[in-house]
């Protein structure tokens, strides 16, 4: 049976596998045993929360601010998409971030090519992989290998660009198939990913919100429950439905793509993008960011609005540092660290609006 979460058919399929998780109430022990390697990240969930009415307002600060610009730089990726792989491409997004954008994605491509375009949602873990049963499904379905386009919303430090190349290239050494490991993404802040609309880091609406913007749809999950044959697991939230925005959300940029402003739909001509630049510059960065706060494991800087975000909504975080308390983009940060009581620093010579840090398990 396929399963599209709160979506629609035409918006997604998640190859994914709906499963009961016992949720980690203690998130300070849940970290603990990430950081120990007692467990992996991937076995556990924290319980997710419904964001409060101040925290719903100024995600529809956010999407008004931005919806114009990830509207953008959504017809710009769909350009790039029909340049380089031709009129059908099969949209591989990553779950979860991923899924929204492949979503904006699928349904522009759909209006610009005239043809249908088959837009799936898979799982991808730090240090195990991708699910490489989906993928045996993408193919077994009719899709060639070289139509395929890996999907998510922007980079960070570039791990998931690098987990999603040694996995691929494992999976087409098992298979004996060539699905290139290109992934393709908004904003691309590590200067890792084959293509991106920008490497600027800014507010992606999406990035804001979790379950409730991404299909009623957990973070993936790959733990005892998961069988040889089964997709990578994960939990859909049903309770939250009267809250979901994700089919609205769709909608809504795609409307602002096509009707708004006029015209928005012509070509767009990005500048081209200087990958070498911008990777040599994201790892001196997180080099002296680790320097500087005494930090000996790279995975507990968090680069960018995005993954900030994700640090103060479901891990334990440290600090959080902005360039410009007075952004309107990272007003939902603030909100989040005094909610969580985190301390906050300002640095004008801040490369990017945003970093969080994790606190470290012999810290906590």
């Amino acid at each position: 049976m396929s399963f599209h979460g709160s979506y629609r058919a035409e918006d997604v399929e998640f190859l994914l596998k709906p499963i009961p998780v016992a949720m980690i109430e203690n998130t300070l022990e849940k970290e603990r045993m990430i950081q120990s390697g007692q467990r992996h990240y991937s076995e556990m969930l924290s319980p997710e929360r419904l964001p409060s009415e101040q925290y719903r307002s100024l995600f529809f600060a956010a999407h008004a601010l931005n919806r114009e610009r990830m509207a953008q730089d959504c017809l710009t990726l769909a350009h790039i998409l029909l340049d380089e792989l031709g009129p059908r491409p099969t949209l591989v997004s990553l779950a979860r971030a991923g899924t929204p954008v492949g979503a904006i994605l699928a349904h522009t491509l759909r209006r610009l090519s005239g043809n249908a375009i088959a837009h799936y949602s898979v799982s991808i873990i730090r240090d195990r992989g991708i699910d490489a049963n989906a993928l045996d499904t993408i193919l077994a379905r009719g899709a060639t290998p070289e139509s395929i386009a890996f999907i998510d919303g922007w980079t960070g430090k570039g791990v998931i660009c690098a987990e999603l190349e040694k996995a691929v290239h494992a999976y087409n050494a098992r298979r004996s198939t060539r699905v290139p490991a290109k992934l393709y993404v908004l904003a691309d802040l590590a200067g890792t990913a084959h293509c991106a609309a920008t490497a600027e880091d800014y507010l992606i609406p999406s990035s804001i919100l979790n379950a409730t913007i991404s299909g009623l749809v957990s973070r993936s999950v790959l733990n005892d429950a998961i069988g040889r044959d089964d997709y990578h697991g994960c939990v859909h939230f049903t309770e939250f439905a009267a809250h979901d925005l994700s089919v609205w959300f769709v909608d809504d940029i795609v409307r602002a793509i096509f009707s708004s402003p006029p015209g928005a739909a012509v070509r767009p001509r990005p500048e081209p993008l200087d990958k070498r630049a911008q990777s040599a510059r994201s790892a001196e960065f997180i080099a002296a960011e680790m320097a500087r706060h005494g930090i000996t494991d790279r995975n507990l800087i968090k680069p960018g609005i995005g993954e900030a975000t994700r640090v103060l909504l479901r891990r334990v975080p440290e600090r959080l540092i902005l360039r410009q308390p007075e952004l309107a983009s990272v007003q939902h940060l603030i909100a989040l660290a005094r909610e969580k009581h985190v301390p906050v620093d300002f640095r004008p010579d801040l490369p990017l609006n945003a970093v969080a840090l994790i606190r470290s398990a012999s810290d906590a």
